[in-house]
Protein backbone atom coordinates (compact mmCIF):
# COMPACT_ATOMS: atom_id res chain seq x y z
CA UNK A 1 0.00 0.00 0.00
CA UNK A 2 1.13 3.20 -0.57
CA UNK A 3 1.79 5.90 1.87
CA UNK A 4 -0.10 9.29 1.85
CA UNK A 5 0.49 12.42 3.30
CA UNK A 6 -2.53 14.85 4.37
CA UNK A 7 -1.36 18.66 4.90
CA UNK A 8 -3.85 19.57 6.89
CA UNK A 9 -5.35 22.40 9.67
CA UNK A 10 -6.77 24.56 7.37
CA UNK A 11 -9.16 23.71 9.00
CA UNK A 12 -8.86 20.69 11.27
CA UNK A 13 -12.72 20.60 11.22
CA UNK A 14 -12.53 19.06 7.31
CA UNK A 15 -9.03 17.64 7.69
CA UNK A 16 -10.59 14.78 10.22
CA UNK A 17 -13.67 14.18 6.90
CA UNK A 18 -10.31 13.61 5.01
CA UNK A 19 -8.78 11.00 7.89
CA UNK A 20 -12.10 9.42 8.15
CA UNK A 21 -13.00 9.11 4.15
CA UNK A 22 -9.52 7.57 3.59
CA UNK A 23 -9.48 5.35 6.04
CA UNK A 24 -13.15 3.91 5.38
CA UNK A 25 -11.90 4.07 1.55
CA UNK A 26 -9.40 2.03 2.53
CA UNK A 27 -11.21 -0.38 4.66
CA UNK A 28 -14.26 -0.81 2.03
CA UNK A 29 -11.71 -2.26 -0.61
CA UNK A 30 -9.37 -4.39 1.64
CA UNK A 31 -11.78 -5.38 4.43
CA UNK A 32 -10.64 -6.79 7.73
CA UNK A 33 -8.62 -4.21 10.00
CA UNK A 34 -6.97 -2.69 7.04
CA UNK A 35 -6.65 1.28 7.39
CA UNK A 36 -4.46 3.88 5.23
CA UNK A 37 -1.04 4.15 5.94
CA UNK A 38 -0.75 8.08 6.11
CA UNK A 39 1.11 10.94 7.36
CA UNK A 40 -1.01 14.43 8.90
CA UNK A 41 0.99 17.55 9.06
CA UNK A 42 -1.75 19.55 10.30
CA UNK A 43 -0.48 23.24 10.68
CA UNK A 44 -1.96 26.20 12.54
CA UNK A 45 -4.58 28.17 10.38
CA UNK A 46 -4.72 31.38 12.18
CA UNK A 47 -1.43 33.02 10.95
CA UNK A 48 -2.30 31.02 7.72
CA UNK A 49 -6.11 33.06 7.30
CA UNK A 50 -4.55 36.22 7.98
CA UNK A 51 -1.71 35.94 5.43
CA UNK A 52 -4.90 34.94 2.97
CA UNK A 53 -6.76 38.20 3.90
CA UNK A 54 -3.80 40.33 3.74
CA UNK A 55 -3.44 38.63 0.09
CA UNK A 56 0.16 37.48 1.02
CA UNK A 57 -0.15 34.01 -0.94
CA UNK A 58 3.83 33.72 -1.16
CA UNK A 59 4.28 33.96 2.93
CA UNK A 60 1.42 31.30 3.17
CA UNK A 61 3.75 29.31 0.05
CA UNK A 62 6.51 29.31 2.01
CA UNK A 63 4.84 27.60 5.44
CA UNK A 64 3.19 25.05 3.13
CA UNK A 65 6.36 23.76 0.98
CA UNK A 66 8.44 23.72 4.13
CA UNK A 67 4.87 21.76 5.74
CA UNK A 68 5.18 19.49 2.49
CA UNK A 69 8.65 18.93 2.49
CA UNK A 70 8.33 17.40 6.19
CA UNK A 71 5.77 15.09 5.10
CA UNK A 72 7.63 13.81 1.98
CA UNK A 73 10.64 13.27 4.66
CA UNK A 74 8.49 11.15 6.88
CA UNK A 75 7.84 8.83 4.10
CA UNK A 76 5.14 9.88 2.03
CA UNK A 77 4.34 8.98 -1.78
CA UNK A 78 2.04 11.27 -2.64
CA UNK A 79 0.49 14.73 -1.13
CA UNK A 80 -3.02 15.97 -0.62
CA UNK A 81 -3.65 19.78 0.49
CA UNK A 82 -6.42 19.01 2.37
CA UNK A 83 -8.68 22.40 1.48
CA UNK A 84 -9.32 24.03 -1.59
CA UNK A 85 -8.64 27.68 -1.34
CA UNK A 86 -4.41 26.96 -0.47
CA UNK A 87 -4.66 25.29 -3.99
CA UNK A 88 -3.74 28.67 -4.70
CA UNK A 89 -0.19 28.34 -4.03
CA UNK A 90 -0.82 24.27 -5.52
CA UNK A 91 2.11 24.61 -8.04
CA UNK A 92 4.69 26.11 -5.80
CA UNK A 93 4.24 23.47 -3.27
CA UNK A 94 4.37 20.88 -5.89
CA UNK A 95 8.00 22.36 -7.15
CA UNK A 96 8.84 21.63 -3.51
CA UNK A 97 8.93 18.33 -3.48
CA UNK A 98 9.14 15.22 -5.33
CA UNK A 99 6.51 13.46 -5.20
CA UNK A 100 3.13 13.83 -7.36
CA UNK A 101 0.67 16.30 -5.88
CA UNK A 102 -2.95 15.24 -6.15
CA UNK A 103 -4.88 18.20 -6.56
CA UNK A 104 -8.20 18.34 -5.59
CA UNK A 105 -10.04 20.33 -9.17
CA UNK A 106 -9.00 17.70 -10.79
CA UNK A 107 -10.20 14.89 -8.67
CA UNK A 108 -13.45 16.66 -9.01
CA UNK A 109 -13.33 17.54 -12.88
CA UNK A 110 -12.76 14.22 -13.92
CA UNK A 111 -16.11 12.79 -12.04
CA UNK A 112 -17.78 15.93 -13.44
CA UNK A 113 -16.14 14.89 -16.99
CA UNK A 114 -17.15 11.21 -16.28
CA UNK A 115 -20.69 12.13 -16.14
CA UNK A 116 -20.94 14.23 -18.77
CA UNK A 117 -21.83 17.76 -16.87
CA UNK A 118 -20.91 21.06 -18.69
CA UNK A 119 -22.05 23.65 -16.73
CA UNK A 120 -21.38 23.69 -13.29
CA UNK A 121 -21.59 26.05 -10.19
CA UNK A 122 -19.21 26.89 -7.55
CA UNK A 123 -18.98 27.53 -4.00
CA UNK A 124 -16.69 28.25 -1.48
CA UNK A 125 -14.47 31.07 0.13
CA UNK A 126 -14.35 34.42 -1.99
CA UNK A 127 -10.76 33.30 -3.03
CA UNK A 128 -11.69 30.09 -5.02
CA UNK A 129 -14.63 31.64 -6.51
CA UNK A 130 -13.31 34.80 -7.77
CA UNK A 131 -10.07 34.02 -8.38
CA UNK A 132 -8.19 31.93 -11.50
CA UNK A 133 -6.29 29.45 -10.13
CA UNK A 134 -9.39 26.76 -9.56
CA UNK A 135 -11.98 28.34 -12.18
CA UNK A 136 -9.20 28.00 -14.91
CA UNK A 137 -8.14 24.88 -13.75
CA UNK A 138 -11.90 23.56 -14.58
CA UNK A 139 -12.11 25.40 -17.61
CA UNK A 140 -8.78 24.45 -19.36
CA UNK A 141 -8.35 21.02 -18.35
CA UNK A 142 -12.39 19.85 -18.27
CA UNK A 143 -13.90 21.95 -20.41
CA UNK A 144 -16.40 23.40 -18.14
CA UNK A 145 -18.43 26.50 -17.60
CA UNK A 146 -18.33 27.75 -14.16
CA UNK A 147 -20.76 29.52 -12.62
CA UNK A 148 -20.33 31.71 -9.32
CA UNK A 149 -23.04 33.26 -6.95
CA UNK A 150 -23.27 36.88 -7.28
CA UNK A 151 -20.91 39.85 -5.07
CA UNK A 152 -23.43 39.65 -2.14
CA UNK A 153 -23.66 35.88 -1.79
CA UNK A 154 -20.16 35.65 -2.92
CA UNK A 155 -19.35 37.27 0.53
CA UNK A 156 -21.94 35.50 2.81
CA UNK A 157 -20.63 32.50 1.62
CA UNK A 158 -17.45 33.55 2.50
CA UNK A 159 -18.07 34.82 6.20
CA UNK A 160 -20.26 31.35 6.50
CA UNK A 161 -17.33 29.49 6.16
CA UNK A 162 -14.22 31.53 8.66
CA UNK A 163 -16.46 32.16 11.35
CA UNK A 164 -18.92 29.04 11.79
CA UNK A 165 -17.85 26.38 9.64
CA UNK A 166 -13.80 26.86 10.22
CA UNK A 167 -15.22 26.91 14.32
CA UNK A 168 -17.10 23.61 13.79
CA UNK A 169 -20.71 25.86 13.94
CA UNK A 170 -23.32 24.26 12.41
CA UNK A 171 -26.79 26.86 12.11
CA UNK A 172 -29.63 25.90 10.43
CA UNK A 173 -30.37 29.43 8.93
CA UNK A 174 -26.57 29.40 7.38
CA UNK A 175 -27.68 25.98 5.97
CA UNK A 176 -31.09 27.55 4.52
CA UNK A 177 -28.93 30.32 2.76
CA UNK A 178 -26.48 27.76 1.14
CA UNK A 179 -29.08 25.70 -0.39
CA UNK A 180 -31.23 29.06 -1.85
CA UNK A 181 -28.19 29.73 -2.93
CA UNK A 182 -27.93 26.59 -4.85
CA UNK A 183 -31.37 26.56 -6.13
CA UNK A 184 -30.17 29.94 -8.46
CA UNK A 185 -26.69 28.42 -9.58
CA UNK A 186 -29.47 25.68 -11.25
CA UNK A 187 -31.90 28.31 -12.53
CA UNK A 188 -28.92 30.39 -14.26
CA UNK A 189 -28.16 26.84 -15.45
CA UNK A 190 -25.83 24.88 -12.95
CA UNK A 191 -26.57 20.99 -13.75
CA UNK A 192 -24.41 20.00 -10.48
CA UNK A 193 -23.23 22.04 -7.80
CA UNK A 194 -19.05 21.85 -6.60
CA UNK A 195 -19.03 22.42 -2.58
CA UNK A 196 -15.42 23.81 -3.21
CA UNK A 197 -14.19 24.64 0.32
CA UNK A 198 -14.07 20.98 1.98
CA UNK A 199 -15.73 22.90 5.41
CA UNK A 200 -19.18 22.93 3.37
CA UNK A 201 -19.74 19.29 3.31
CA UNK A 202 -20.32 19.70 7.09
CA UNK A 203 -23.49 21.78 6.48
CA UNK A 204 -25.21 21.24 3.25
CA UNK A 205 -25.34 17.27 2.11
CA UNK A 206 -26.99 15.45 -0.73
CA UNK A 207 -30.17 15.17 0.64
CA UNK A 208 -30.83 18.27 1.38
CA UNK A 209 -31.37 19.40 -2.11
CA UNK A 210 -32.48 17.20 -5.79
CA UNK A 211 -29.69 19.34 -7.16
CA UNK A 212 -26.51 17.39 -8.39
CA UNK A 213 -24.01 18.37 -5.18
CA UNK A 214 -19.75 17.53 -5.84
CA UNK A 215 -18.27 17.21 -2.18
CA UNK A 216 -14.70 18.53 -3.26
CA UNK A 217 -13.77 16.27 0.24
CA UNK A 218 -15.25 13.15 -0.60
CA UNK A 219 -13.91 13.17 -3.99
CA UNK A 220 -10.24 14.38 -3.32
CA UNK A 221 -10.18 11.62 -0.69
CA UNK A 222 -11.46 9.11 -3.24
CA UNK A 223 -8.92 9.80 -5.34
CA UNK A 224 -6.20 9.24 -2.15
CA UNK A 225 -7.62 5.88 -1.76
CA UNK A 226 -6.85 5.17 -5.54
CA UNK A 227 -3.70 6.34 -5.23
CA UNK A 228 -2.83 4.26 -1.97
CA UNK A 229 -4.11 1.01 -3.45
CA UNK A 230 -3.12 1.95 -6.91
CA UNK A 231 -6.18 0.91 -8.67
CA UNK A 232 -9.41 2.84 -9.66
CA UNK A 233 -12.46 1.98 -7.61
CA UNK A 234 -14.47 -0.91 -8.29
CA UNK A 235 -17.41 1.59 -9.58
CA UNK A 236 -15.04 3.52 -11.89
Amino acid sequence: MNTIGLLGGMSWESTQSYYRLINQGVNARLGGLHSAQLVLYSVDFSPIEQLQHQGDWQATARILCQAAHSIEQAGAQALLICTNTMHKVADEIAAAINIPLLHIADATGEVLQQQGIKTVGLLGTAFTMEQDFYRERLRQKFGLEVLIPPPQQRQLLHQVIYEELCAGKILSASKATYLDIIDELATRGAEAVILGCTEIGLLVQQQDTHIKLLDTTTLHAAKAVDFALGTPSPQE
